[in-house]
């Protein structure tokens, strides 16, 4: 394909969407990528179910005719399970959500013992639901949300201290036993949770498969967008949208910039109204 550069806007509560930007890019790098985080109101796993859809419409009813994108990634487990019937009813761009990746989990593990590590409003969602009905029946599956997962990663990114005791105590509920078998697939159900793996396989009290969602989506954004031009420019530095000022440390910066994510704005947005 060749032409005009398309413009993808990949969107999360806050950085750990940059799991799903980076195999995306690496996909496409003749795109355009605006990345979004709505950091104003993180955590999203937090917030009741009337709050998010009217918080996530109220930022798409700014970004969209701000940016114009070709296609939108919700690269966030807790508010694909729910916003993605509002967002395409009212847009017409395409939108790829981020969902619990269950059904590769059960088809792969061989004991029958799968961890869904998800946030709280995941973890909540009749969607997730579904998915453990339709796909895990054969499965025993342990569905943990500690409530403070996400922040760590979004510390660790920071360079801030997050202890290996505390990272175990929260995957530790996940790992089960029973009668000889025990857990061997570990559904990484949030966005940020990649950003911590290198500590998760550290602490793991036994090897297991961890599942990204990072490819997933990434193909899915070929399928939707087609292969990258074999006569593309070089990369541009991507434009980040925080709706919320904050204090970057240098090694804030410097896992930003190493993403891509080289100009770094602010727009606020209105508190989100009842839908």
């Amino acid at each position: 394909m060749s032409g005009k550069r398309q413009t993808i806007l990949v969107f999360d509560s806050g950085v750990g969407g940059l799991t799903v930007l980076d195999p995306i890019r690496k996909a496409r790098p003749d795109a355009n990528y605006i990345y979004v985080a709505d950091n104003s109101v993180f955590p999203y796993g937090e917030l009741s179910e009337d709050v998010l859809l009217a918080r996530v419409r109220d930022v798409f009813d700014t970004m969209i005719p701000r940016f114009n994108p070709d296609l939108v990634v919700i690269a966030c487990h807790t508010a694909s399970t729910l916003v993605l019937p509002m967002l395409r009813a009212r847009f017409s761009i395409p939108f790829v959500g981020t969902v619990p990746a269950i059904k590769p989990a059960a088809e792969q593990s061989q004991s029958r013992i799968i961890g869904i590590l998800s946030t709280r409003g995941t973890a909540q969602r009749d969607y997730t639901a579904a998915l453990i009905r339709d796909f895990a029946q054969t499965c025993e599956v342990i569905l943990h949300a500690p409530s403070e997962l996400a922040s760590k990663a979004e510390a660790a990114l920071n360079d801030e201290i997050v202890t290996d005791a505390s990272i175990l105590a929260d995957i530790a509920p996940c790992f089960v036993e029973n009668e000889g078998r025990r857990t061997d697939t570990i559904v990484l159900a949030c966005t940020h949770y990649p950003l911590l793996l290198e500590a998760f396989e550290r602490v793991a009290p036994w090897p297991v498969t961890w599942i990204d969602p990072g490819p997933a989506i990434a193909r899915r954004v070929v399928q939707l967008m087609g292969e990258a031009s074999s006569d593309a420019a070089p990369e541009q530095p991507i434009r980040a949208i925080f709706t919320s000022p904050f204090a970057a440390s240098a090694p804030l910066l410097a896992a930003l910039k190493g993403y891509g994510l080289e100009k770094i704005d602010f727009i606020s947005i209105n508190p989100a109204s009842p839908v």
